[in-house]
C-alpha cells in the first residue's frame, strides 16, 4: 500500500521529502502504517475532518475485501490449487515490501553501514531469536547516545 500512497500523494499533496517525514512518523507510531500515513496526511491537509475521512478511505476498502475473502476462504482453504497459489504469492509479497523500502532508502540517502546494520538486526531476530523489543530499546539508546555525541561536536 505504501507505493500506492506514495504515487498518489507525492506531487499533488506533498513533496517527496514531506512524504518521507510522514512515513517515518507513521512507522514510529503504533498501529498500521498505512492508516497512520492516512491520518497524518489527512490532518496535514484538512485538519481533523481530513484525518477522519482519510482514515476511512484507507481502512474501509481493505476491511470489505478481507471480509469477503474470509467469507469464502473456508470453502477453498483445503483445495490443493489454492494452497499452491498462496505459496506462489509469497515471493511477490516480499518484492512488494522491498520496492518501497529501497525507494524510501534512496530518498533518505541511506548509506552502506545502515543497510548492513538492518540486515544484521533482521538476522539476529530471525536466527538467534532475539526479541524485537530488545532491538528497539537498543536502537533508542544508541540513537540517544549518537545524538548527544553529535551535539557535543
Amino acid at each position: 500500500m505504501l507505493p500506492l500512497m506514495e504515487r498518489e500523494l507525492v506531487g499533488p499533496y506533498m513533496s517527496k521529502d514531506d512524504f518521507l517525514d510522514v512515513t517515518a512518523v507513521a512507522q514510529s507510531a503504533p498501529g498500521i502504517m498505512a492508516i497512520n500515513v492516512a491520518i497524518l496526511t489527512g490532518y496535514r491537509l484538512k485538519g481533523v475532518w481530513g484525518a477522519l475521512l482519510a482514515t476511512c478511505g484507507a481502512a474501509v476498502p481493505s476491511f470489505v475485501i478481507i471480509l469477503l475473502i474470509a467469507l469464502f476462504f473456508r470453502k477453498f482453504a483445503e483445495n490443493p490449487i489454492v494452497r499452491r497459489v498462496f505459496m506462489g504469492v509469497r515471493p511477490a509479497v516480499v518484492a512488494l515490501i522491498m520496492v518501497p523500502v529501497f525507494n524510501l532508502a534512496q530518498s533518505a540517502r541511506v548509506n552502506f553501514k545502515t543497510v548492513w546494520v538492518s540486515i544484521l538486526v533482521a538476522l539476529a531476530v530471525w536466527l538467534l531469536g532475539i526479541s524485537p523489543v530488545y532491538v528497539v530499546l537498543l536502537a533508542v539508546c544508541g540513537g540517544i547516545l549518537l545524538g548527544k555525541k553529535e551535539r557535543a561536536k
